[in-house]
């Protein structure tokens, strides 16, 4: 099984980063001294003295690697995330190695060669990445590489957990069946069975061999948890728990130590931290502020368009809710034919709307009606980055279908989100542009506020679903 090998491969591994940082940092050096475009600086060292480095560097590029999580073992993390961290360590290492260049009074030691290892250092360590991921597909899809996983316990986790292994093949899960007691044997859920009682696990145990125990309970049978957990470690089999709360637990749960008791938040909100809330209302002015600036141009020729387009006013004004629940007036360059109160509050526009002018489909698809908000968050009504903001009638209706929905008003809403950049904009699923609210809500920090904006400028601009 998978388990035997794992931790040769994760050797393997480092191994492999080893060499890359190696080749990179060599290639470096040749490029900039040796190669036909190099152009030698004064008060150059001898190649020994750089190549003494590596001594050093290597091993250091494989703790930063180690410190980002490049090496823990998580088959469902997304390619981007992975690459962001190689680009992280790579920063950091650069920080750090001139840091220590400056220490050592090492003045000498280029530091125009250290930029081009860390840019071809992130390149090749990135594709390397790429194949990797690419070969693992290969191989899972010819059945190598996979890890057999055991179900305790049939649940709404239990379906949600198997649909997305479905979904996803490439991560090299195969759910080998269900053990329940309450679910007729042969029960199917996308393929697989409920194979057996619970009380047969520990037989199961001995007759297979599973890389992998999940727990996943229903709520109402949490009272033979503790048994199955005793049960799982005493065949030191990696085991794991998925609560069937999942609709009240936080994205990242955080607990309290409370002298020995662990104690577990419902919720953690970075952003009612003071600290957190002047940061990001700094950067919102100042971001508001050259927004406006750069995009001033754009503004003026999009208001003269809405003005010869259609007669009207060229800003539509209109009521929204914000943070705490209050309202506010979100302005936006006028897309719409002139229509009454009834009209416009028949709901939110849907595709081929004929409410819609021509400069208005244009304005929308490229997003450039929103940028009249930047003078919302420069006031303070809204953020750069957050959840998007309903009218008041759909926040009325969707508080009372939609489970954690009022959780999105505990921040600022935003001109841009995660669910927008992931594709939840427009006439799309409430429910779907809700979990991701959530999940930027409780992992919040500038890093991820940046990394949105960037989504934003190359997927979230110009959308099929804005219209």
């Amino acid at each position: 099984m998978i388990k035997d090998n794992q931790k040769n491969l994760n050797m393997l591994h480092v191994v492999g980063d080893g060499i890359i940082v190696a080749c990179s940092y060599m290639l470096a050096f040749y490029l900039k001294f040796e190669s036909p475009i190099s152009e030698p600086e004064g008060g150059y060292l001898s190649m020994g003295t750089y190549f003494t480095a590596l001594y050093f560097l290597v091993p250091a590029y494989m703790v930063l690697y180690n410190l980002v999580n490049l090496y823990t073992p998580r088959r469902a993390t997304r390619l981007r995330h992975e690459l962001y961290n190689i680009l992280k360590a790579n920063v950091l290492g650069f920080i750090a190695f001139i840091v220590a260049l400056f220490m050592l009074k090492q003045n000498d030691f280029s530091r125009t060669m250290i930029a081009m290892f860390s840019v071809i250092n992130v390149i090749f360590m990135s594709l390397s990445r790429v194949f990797l991921r690419k070969f693992l597909k290969y191989i899972r899809r010819k059945g190598y590489n996979l890890k057999h996983i055991l179900l305790v316990g049939y649940s709404r986790t239990a379906e949600g957990y198997i649909s997305r292994i479905n979904n996803n093949p490439q991560w090299g899960y195969v759910v080998s069946g269900i053990l329940d007691d309450i679910v007729p044997l042969g029960t199917t859920y996308h393929g697989v069975k409920v194979i057996a009682k619970i009380s047969k696990l520990t037989d199961f145990i001995k007759e297979n061999e599973y890389d992998e125990i999940t727990i996943t309970l229903p709520l109402d049978r949490y009272d033979k948890l503790e048994e199955l957990v005793d049960i799982c470690e005493k065949s030191g089999i990696h085991t794991k728990f998925i609560p069937d709360y999942t609709s009240l637990f936080p994205s990242n749960p955080y607990t309290e130590d409370i002298l020995g008791l662990p104690v577990i938040n419902i919720r953690y909100v970075p952003l009612t931290n003071g600290f957190n809330i002047f940061v990001k209302r700094i950067v919102d002015i100042v971001g508001s502020i050259i927004g406006m600036v750069v995009a001033s141009p754009l503004m003026l020729m999009a208001a003269i368009a809405v003005k010869i387009s259609s007669p009207g006013p060229i800003i539509f004004k209109q009521e929204r809710v914000g943070l705490h629940g209050q309202k506010f007036m979100m302005y936006k360059f006028r897309t719409m034919e002139l229509q009454n109160e009834k009209s416009e509050k028949k709901g939110w526009t849907t595709k081929d709307d004929p409410r819609v002018t021509k400069v208005g489909r244009f304005l929308r698809s490229t997003s450039i009606d929103e940028l009249p908000q930047l003078w919302n968050v420069l006031i303070g009504d809204m953020s750069l980055i957050g959840p998007r903001p309903e009218r008041p009638q759909f926040v009325a209706k969707f508080r009372q279908e939609i489970p954690r929905y009022m959780v999105k008003h505990q921040v600022r809403p935003g001109i841009t989100g995660w669910a927008q950049i992931n594709g939840y904009r427009g006439d799309t699923s409430i429910r779907k542009r809700i979990e991701f609210d959530i999940y930027y809500i409780e992992n919040w920090s500038m890093e991820f506020d940046f990394r949105i904006l960037v989504g934003t400028i190359f997927h979230g601009f110009i959308n099929k679903n804005a219209y």
